[in-house]
């Protein structure tokens, strides 16, 4: 009995709970809280299902497409995966390869300590002043490889430009990765330097601001090399990872910029007026670019809050982590849902 010897065990991600209730609010998965555009229902409704019946396309060329016109890029510089965190899978798989330790921050997304142990990658969390930003001159040493969030998850905080552009100045031999999940809510993109730096990924996703998460689409740009080689990985891993309908309903949906301005625009809204809500509850907490917020209150312990709400069918993110141990990350949702909210917190916390 000694096969389980040789079994590659990891402690695997924790993703936000998923409640199988019909009536509820559902704030800890920063999922979007609006439906898709218009434009993808169409798509669905119309699909020919006796395409079901045939492979896809591997290289999932119509969405690359539309991706590579929508940012200006050549298809070259466009990969594609089911979610970003399966493109930022095959990044940690391809791209960090040395001996040497890749770096990210100690509170960040919580899935790159996994894929490195799952692919038995070095790797060394760096850890973030105590405004929660990420201080470039640590990352200025020897390493395998850099990965971070802009802006963070889960604290909000976005990265200045010109601050990444000195942690891709300080690390030219090896491969940068900006994870810009929910870029779309605030700060600044780094696509803005991938003509620059040759060593720059940028990962982004569908499931946050164009609202399909359901579907499973995520996108990285880079120069074509850097493509070249993710590509290579993934068809020795799986070449056919995106189906037929996820293919169409990507290329609607980016396609479709009034309707993605029209909800980036009403989440953004109801997050300023959350922080202001939030405030006058008594929860402090750093300025969010993103489409949550991440909150600590004056008085009441957030594992306390958290159960709290839970009870009252209302489900917000805690994690039970050193440094934010005592922080609650509460997704945006409609402007209905966060009055919900609210009126629960004034009937949970202290007077």
């Amino acid at each position: 009995m000694n096969w389980e010897s040789y079994v590659r065990k990891v402690v695997p991600y924790t993703p936000g709970e998923q409640p199988k209730k019909t009536h509820m609010i559902k704030l800890n998965t920063n999922e979007c809280p609006y439906p898709p555009s218009p434009a993808v229902q169409k798509v669905i409704a119309e699909f020919p299902y006796e395409r079901g019946r045939l492979y896809p396309d591997p290289t999932a060329d119509r969405l690359v497409g539309a991706i590579a016109e929508y940012y200006k890029v050549d298809k070259q510089q466009v990969f594609v995966g089911v979610g970003s965190d399966d493109v930022l899978a095959m990044t940690f798989l391809t791209f960090f390869g040395s001996d040497k330790p890749v770096l990210f921050p100690d509170i960040t997304y919580s899935f790159y300590d996994v894929w490195a142990d799952l692919f038995r990658i070095p790797y060394e969390t760096v850890a973030l002043d105590d405004a929660f930003h990420i201080r470039t001159s640590d990352y200025e040493r020897e390493n395998g490889g850099i990965i971070f969030p802009n802006p963070n998850a889960p604290t909000g905080v976005a990265m200045a430009l010109s601050d990444i552009r000195k942690i891709l100045d300080a690390n030219r031999d090896v491969i940068v990765v900006v994870d810009e999940a929910y870029i779309d809510f605030g700060g600044e993109s780094a696509l803005a330097l991938i003509d620059e730096y040759d060593n720059l990924l940028v990962v982004q996703t569908y499931s946050k601001s164009r609202a399909l998460a359901g579907s499973r689409i995520g996108f990285a740009i880079g120069n074509a090399k850097l493509i070249s080689y993710l590509n290579d990985v993934k068809f020795s891993f799986n070449s056919y990872t995106m189906d037929h309908i996820t293919i169409e309903a990507g290329r609607a949906a980016i396609r479709d910029e009034e309707y993605f301005r029209e909800i980036t625009q009403k989440i953004i809204s109801t997050r300023e007026r959350a922080k202001v809500e939030l405030k006058q509850l008594g929860f402090t907490f750093r300025d969010s670019a993103s489409n949550f917020i991440f909150a600590t209150h004056n008085e009441m312990p957030a594992e306390q809050i958290f159960k709290a709400l839970r009870e009252r069918d209302i489900y917000v993110r805690y994690f039970n982590k050193p440094r934010i141990n005592n922080y609650l990350r509460i997704t945006i949702g409609t402007d209905e849902q966060m009055d919900a909210l609210y009126q629960a917190l004034k009937e949970i916390l202290p007077c």
